[in-house]
């Protein structure tokens, strides 16, 4: 789709620093932006809260404006606005969210820490660091529920990308992650026991 006459003009606008250009800008955007925060996130299972959600607008927001709206700057008009930013706003927010996943818990997660809960999706980095001990439980898994383990704890891949590998859907991941823990665990005390 082309760039239409009043997202040009928004975009013209802008660029010259207009009254009011930006505050349009956004409200036109913004709409856009939290829906591509919330899709971005949903789709690596990571549950943020509503203030990373706005955070991470605003981190959207704030890339399009750094080095004189660079990101504006940029556009070559090949496809519509709305495309061209849905694209920058998910390089902006994955960038965020990996470097904050890094830094410390997001929403929910920084909840259930405090609240001695343990997390649903725990940190990749705390997926990846139990590698030994999976491997090892591994041997006694087989098929679908030995990959589903493997993509989940080694690979550090989320619920969407194990359902869209193995061809099974969202919801199927985390009972048969369940049911292989279980299994697991059974397996190291029956280890431990001998």
């Amino acid at each position: 789709m082309a760039l239409s006459e009043i997202d040009r003009n928004l975009l013209d606008r802008c660029l010259q620093r207009k009254p009011r250009a930006w505050e349009d800008f956004v409200d036109r955007f913004m709409g856009l932006v939290v829906h591509v925060v919330a899709h971005t996130a949903r789709a690596r299972s990571i549950r943020i809260s509503d203030a990373d959600r706005d955070d991470l607008c605003a981190e959207v927001f704030l890339g399009t404006i750094k080095n004189d709206f660079a990101v504006l700057r940029g556009f070559r008009g090949r496809s519509s606005l709305a495309t061209y930013l849905t694209v920058v706003a998910r390089r902006i927010v994955v960038k965020e969210l990996l470097s904050r996943m890094s830094a410390s818990p997001l929403g929910d997660s920084a909840t259930h820490a405090a609240e001695g809960i343990p997390d649903p999706h725990p940190p990749v980095e705390e997926r990846l660091g139990e590698h030994e001990e999976v491997e090892r439980l591994l041997q006694g898994l087989a098929g679908t529920e030995a990959q589903v383990v493997r993509m989940y704890h080694i690979e550090g891949k989320s619920y969407h990308e194990i359902s869209l590998l193995v061809g099974m859907p969202e919801n199927s991941i985390g009972p048969i992650l369940s049911r292989a823990r279980h299994r697991m665990r059974r397996a190291g005390v029956d280890t431990a026991a001998s």
